[in-house]
């Protein structure tokens, strides 16, 4: 027998072999395979759909994340302006308050003179 011939019957051996194996599987598993596929099937689908849900979710939560750093961000600058103002505003007051012992000094000379005179 030449070479073709003789891979071409091991095929057809092999091929053989393999329905038979196939044809034995289906009569003892039959019913089961097609109720395990079906249920592996129906778990995959259950398990993509929340795989997706599950992705969904997490946007959700970095979009609100992203928010609430966005209006944490806008209240600490608001506060800082505030303290700034604040801060201005006692310094100012102070300086009112604050009497230069230098201008006082010179106010009493001033005054004391205008008294002799």
């Amino acid at each position: 027998m030449a070479k073709n011939q003789k891979a071409t019957v091991e095929q057809v051996s092999s091929n053989e072999a393999n329905s038979k194996i196939e044809a034995i599987k289906n009569l003892i598993f039959g019913e089961n395979i097609a109720e395990y596929n079906s249920e592996f099937d129906t778990i995959k689908k259950d398990l993509e759909a929340k795989k997706r849900d599950l992705e969904d979710f997490i946007e959700d939560i970095r979009k609100e994340l992203l928010q609430n750093i966005d209006n944490l961000n806008t209240d600490i600058n608001i506060r800082i302006t505030a303290l700034e103002d604040s801060l201005t505003d006692k310094i100012d007051n102070l300086e009112d308050k604050k009497v230069d012992r230098k201008l006082l000094g010179d106010l009493l000379i001033t005054m004391g003179e205008k008294i002799n005179k």
